[in-house]
């Protein structure tokens, strides 16, 4: 979320057209036809779809600014002296939580990790047998929260830090805390 991606598609010969058809998730579909001999675009896309023009190469999509909304099928049809050439991309967006670490009321960590997409793994060193809870937002982002719950190993050997570490495709995070 929040970066550029660039799609392209891949011919033989001269490019004589050229269409995107995108189908999000959410929200309705919308397309890009580019015609080479006119060199004209007609488009129903939001702003931060485009067509990108390289020398000597097809025009690529970039979206910039990716968000949620963003995410679904993007389909290229390509025509050129060669033939046709589709070529489909499934987007996925990826957004990363917002972790935080803190004592609760009873002394004990909690850990937080906020808004991501897709849900964020937790676990605790020293090893503790808490369970996480996930909340789902309207947006398709999760938090999961994870209260520390002490093993008698930990008791045992008198650790009173613990560390909340925080696993997610789009980063890892950890963070250490006495309460």
């Amino acid at each position: 979320v929040g970066n550029s991606s660039v799609l392209t598609c891949h011919f033989k010969g001269s490019i004589t057209m050229q269409t995107w058809t995108i189908t999000p998730k959410a929200g309705g579909p919308c397309s890009l036809v580019y015609r080479a001999d006119m060199n004209m675009t007609e488009r129903n896309c939001s702003d931060n779809i485009n067509l990108t023009f390289r020398a000597s190469l097809a025009p690529a999509l970039e979206i910039r600014q990716v968000g949620i909304a963003q995410e679904g099928n993007y389909s290229c049809d390509m025509a050129s002296t060669e033939g046709n050439f589709p070529t489909m991309y499934h987007l996925t967006v990826l957004v990363p939580p917002r972790p935080s670490l803190y004592c609760d009321e009873q002394g004990s960590p909690v850990c937080e990790a906020a808004a991501g997409k897709p849900p964020a793994q937790l676990s605790w060193v020293p090893e503790s047998s808490s369970t996480a809870e996930e909340k789902g937002h309207d947006n398709g982002t999760v938090t999961v929260l994870s209260r520390f719950t002490a093993s008698n190993n930990s008791v045992a050997n008198g650790t009173n830090v613990t560390t909340c570490m925080v696993s997610h495709p789009a980063g890892n995070w950890s963070e250490s805390i006495a309460c």
